[in-house]
């Protein structure tokens, strides 16, 4: 069942209307309610051409953190084959918010690392809601570094409101294993391309993005700071979230401009989450595009390569 946002009300009343329509059809009651039934689902199409055509940041917030929205896991298991995943950091415990392991990718051996939110209850509350820890960010530095090693291209999935801000990650080094993980990503001799394909928030984001090329899901966002926490710090009031977002830059479309990422993914009319299938294959073909671009760089090139994208970051600025 579809989950729908709070400015997707009226679309949702179309689109219940019709399903009522086709289950008095099954009921067998001898009424032909089928054609009453396309032409609302015609209108829903427009009505939801219409919602989705010029988003605000602040919808683009919705929609990124859409609960139905596929997440980490989703298109590891979609796109890469013989994954085999790796645990822990070698130091404290392992962190079910990032999952990471060796894989190939069109057959191509490939290290993979990426945020897991979870689906329902119990496995949000097990991945901490895509919120890593210091032991999250220091597997995904041992697992960066074994790729380097081994010269394997390292991919990112960034789905993360943020780092977890909790008093024992902060005891345990939160900030450190961040600035470490972002530290092991400019460092890499090996190509290291990033998808953010739900939310990317904070240092927590940037740990995973700090890559030679960076794309964007159409209807995610990428943030030094949440909208509500922006909200709060600048106003005092986290219900001026819809003017924090307009203030933050933060969709994919601004950040382009910015030069702060390299290509938007198109999603489905409605999002990621009302066709998971097709926008998964457009990540995958953004992958397979970036490393593709990257193909038969050197190690020193690599390096430059990424220096020289965060030292031009946000050079053209919005006005170009």
């Amino acid at each position: 069942m579809t989950i729908y946002l709070d400015f997707e009300k009226p679309l949702a009343e179309l689109e219940g209307k019709a399903e009522e329509l086709r289950a008095l059809a099954r009921s067998g009651e001898g009424v032909d309610l089928n054609a009453e039934a396309e032409a609302l689902d015609a209108k829903a199409r427009t009505m939801r051409a219409q919602l989705y055509k010029d988003l605000s940041p602040w919808r683009k917030t919705q929609v990124a953190r859409h609960p139905q929205r596929p997440h980490g896991a989703d298109y590891v298991d979609a796109l890469f084959t013989e994954f085999t995943p790796l645990a822990g950091d070698r130091n404290f415990a392992e962190d079910h918010a990032v999952i990471g392991g060796l894989a190939r990718f069109d057959d191509r051996p490939v290290m993979v690392i990426g945020h897991e939110k979870g689906h329902d209850t119990k496995t949000r509350l097990e991945r901490n809601f895509g919120m890593a820890r210091p032991e999250g960010y220091r597997k995904a530095i041992r697992l960066m570094e074994m790729a380097d090693r081994f010269g394997l291209p390292v991919i990112t999935l960034v789905d993360t409101p943020g780092a977890y801000p909790g008093k024992g990650a902060e005891q345990r080094g939160q900030s450190e294993a961040i600035a470490r993980a972002t530290e092991t990503c400019l460092g890499l001799g090996v190509p290291l391309v990033s998808v953010i394909v739900g939310e990317g928030g904070s240092g927590g984001a940037v740990a995973f993005a700090t890559a030679n090329r960076v794309a964007m899901l159409e209807h995610s966002i990428y943030s030094v700071i949440s909208p509500e926490g922006c909200a709060s710090i600048l106003w005092k009031d986290a219900e001026k979230m819809r003017e924090a977002a307009e203030a933050l830059r933060l969709t994919a479309q601004d950040l382009k401009k910015l030069g702060v990422i390299d290509r938007i993914v198109s999603e489905p009319l409605g999002g990621a989450h009302r066709d998971a299938e097709a926008t998964i294959a457009a990540v995958g073909e953004a992958l397979r595009a970036m490393l593709g671009e990257l193909e038969g760089t050197d190690r020193a090139g690599l390096r430059a390569d990424r220096r020289d994208k965060f030292l031009e970051m946000g050079a053209r600025g919005l006005a170009g």
